[in-house]
Formats: C-alpha cells, sequence, structure tokens
C-alpha cells in the first residue's frame, strides 16, 4: 500500500465543512469563529496534515492581481562580516552562481538573504521568511566567527546547508570533497613521476573544512607508501585570521617557508597559487624549471597551471536540488540523521606540472 500526504479536502472531509473553511481556519482568518478554528486544528494535527511547501510559497500571491503563473523563492541566506563580503572568496561566489542557476532551471527563484546586517538580519529571518512564502532555505558563506549555532524556528522549513558551518543545528549538508581532491592531487603527481611532494596549506583552511584536506594528504601518503616524516608546511598564521575577508590574499610566512624548503627539498608543491606563487617569485624560485607546481584552488584553464577544479557551482546546484528533494516530500525541520553530499574535483594537466623525464 502506497502512503500518500493527507490533503486539505481529506481534512474538509473529516471535519464536515468546504475545503476552503478548512484553508482559512489553518491560516487563523478570523472570518472562521474560533471554535470552528480550533476544531479544524485539532482533526488536521491528528491526521497528520502537512501544508504543501510549494503551495505555502504561492499563498502570497493569492487573492491579488498579480499573474497567477508565479515563481516559488528559495533562500540563500548568508552569515558573513558583511553582506557581500563572501563574494570576494571564489569557491562561494561559485556557490550561489550554481545554486542561482540551477533553481532556475527546476523553477525556482533564489533570494540572498544576509545575517550580517539589519535587513533582514538575524532577529528577524524567520519573520522575511514566514512573509514571503520561503519554505526552501540554503545556509552558506557562514563565517566561523559567527556564532556556531543558528537559532530559528526550524519546524516547518525544508534546510540545506553548504560547507561546514555553522555546526548546530545538523542540517543535511553538501560541500566540497576536499579529502578525495588532496588525494586526487597527490595520485596524479606520483603517476606524472614526482616522489618529494610538498603540501603547502594554511591551517585555517584545514580547520574550516574539519581538517579534511590534511586527512586526504595523510590517507594517500600512507595508501603510496609516501616519506615519513610528512613534506607539510603548517602556516604560523593565527587560525583566527583566516576568516577575515582579506584573507583570500594571505601568503605563506617567507622566512620558515625558506627553512622548510631547505629541509625537505620537494620537487613539487602542491597549495594555493596565490598563497605560494608570489613567495616564490620573490625568493627567485622558477615554476615549473626549479620547483613543479600544482593549484588546489585551480582558477586558471588555459594550460599554464595543472590542479583542481574544486567544482564550487557544482556544490551550489547540487544543494538546490537536494532541497527541492526535500521540498517535494515534505521532509521539514531538522533531519533525525543528517546526511552530508561530497562533489569531487576534477584535475587539469598543466605546465607547471610537466612529467618527470625518466633518467
Amino acid at each position: 500500500m502506497i502512503l500518500r500526504p493527507v490533503t486539505l479536502r481529506d481534512v474538509a472531509k473529516a471535519t464536515d465543512v468546504h475545503i476552503t473553511t478548512v484553508s482559512k481556519a489553518l491560516r487563523d482568518n478570523p472570518m472562521i469563529s474560533e471554535a470552528t478554528r480550533g476544531r479544524i486544528r485539532a482533526v488536521s494535527q491528528r491526521m497528520g496534515y502537512k501544508p504543501s511547501p510549494f503551495m505555502r510559497a504561492l499563498m502570497p500571491y493569492r487573492g491579488t492581481s498579480a499573474p497567477r503563473l508565479v515563481v516559488p523563492t528559495l533562500a540563500y541566506v548568508t552569515n558573513w562580516l558583511t553582506r557581500t563580503g563572501w563574494k570576494r572568496v571564489s569557491a562561494h561566489l561559485g556557490f550561489f552562481r550554481g545554486a542561482k542557476a540551477r533553481a532556475g532551471e527546476l523553477g525556482f527563484g533564489l533570494e540572498h538573504l544576509s545575517l550580517s546586517g539589519p535587513n533582514p538580519g538575524r532577529r528577524n529571518l524567520g519573520e522575511t521568511l514566514a512573509a514571503r512564502g520561503i519554505s526552501g532555505v540554503i545556509i552558506s558563506s557562514y563565517s566561523r566567527e559567527m556564532a556556531d549555532e543558528l537559532q530559528l524556528d526550524w519546524q516547518n522549513l525544508s534546510v540545506v546547508k553548504i560547507d561546514y558551518f555553522p555546526h548546530r543545528p545538523p542540517f543535511n549538508n553538501v560541500t566540497n570533497n576536499q579529502c578525495e581532491i588532496a588525494r586526487l592531487a597527490l595520485r596524479r603527481l606520483r603517476a606524472a613521476g614526482y616522489r618529494r611532494i610538498g603540501f603547502v596549506f594554511h591551517r585555517g583552511w584545514d580547520h574550516w573544512v574539519d581538517n579534511n584536506w590534511m586527512a586526504g594528504f595523510l590517507a594517500e601518503q600512507r595508501h603510496a607508501q609516501m616519506p615519513i616524516p610528512a613534506h607539510v608546511f603548517p602556516s604560523l598564521h593565527p587560525v583566527g585570521r583566516w576568516y577575515h575577508e582579506s584573507d583570500p590574499l594571505v601568503q605563506v610566512e617567507e622566512a620558515p617557508f625558506r627553512r622548510w624548503l631547505r629541509q625537505y627539498r620537494p620537487d613539487v608543491l602542491v597549495s594555493k597559487g596565490g598563497y605560494v606563487l608570489p613567495v616564490l617569485k620573490r625568493m627567485g624560485l622558477r615554476i615549473p624549471g626549479d620547483i613543479a607546481f600544482a593549484d588546489l584552488f585551480l582558477e586558471r584553464f588555459d594550460g599554464s597551471m595543472a590542479g583542481v577544479r574544486q567544482n564550487h557551482e557544482a556544490v551550489g546546484a547540487k544543494a538546490v536540488e537536494f532541497l527541492v528533494g526535500q521540498l517535494q516530500h515534505y521532509k521539514l525541520g531538522t533531519p533525525p540523521i543528517p546526511a552530508k553530499t561530497y562533489v569531487n574535483g576534477t584535475w587539469f594537466d598543466g605546465a607547471s606540472c610537466p612529467p618527470v623525464q625518466a633518467g
């Protein structure tokens, strides 16, 4: 037997009133007596009726002169230091672009709501969502410097989170597969003949993603029996600095980095281009003449740079697909068993990392 959701018509039949009366009663319309409203609400709760998120999204337009064909809206909620500061980080801008494009393909609008400013602000978020008939929410670009718990009445909302913050409530989550991206890069470098592989990372990046970058490096190191100790340069920047908006411009500290290079003498570096390449240039090291380089945050696809594209747009698109699926199946509130969906990266060969010549 296939169970279907309880409808307004079912509640109307059970309470022996017209379906319009049920609809008005459940919206607390004062035209319906308080006694009738209470009776209908009690019956609907006992039957397990839940309003369709799609119909709720259309509700504000009913009874108006607006066209009947309207686009239901999903909310894209950010909590950065400023309303649009997250757009300076390419990953977060990619998340949004992918989400907006996929939402449009599926017939939804996507509206950005920021918690960092007064409109709507955290206090008014619930009211804003209710007033605009929004039942589907994507939480993304949530700075670690903000509170680790986003408090709101979630019971009538479907929610999907991009990335790792806030940790609470534990919503379904879509994110880049940092562990597999690191492993992919190391596998491709070893296949190209490299053996002394240096992993250069700001420790804040790893902290941001629950240490998945280092997990991938160490897992592949053990699997491939790479040399121990690990050829990893742990940046000495305080963790907190990464979460400021200027951080995309941060560079590795030159003096300890020089010492690390002399100690381990890697033949290839795995890192973020903007983090190490300007420092290597100041040191007079040529890429790839003196040392090869693979960018784990690859954004240039002209063949000059090897590395991994993290497919941020695909993360945003997948989050929308996940959210729409929850709406279609009436999955509201905090999930009892949250799920995490990972999006893999794509390797690109490039001149910065040519194959090692035998002999």
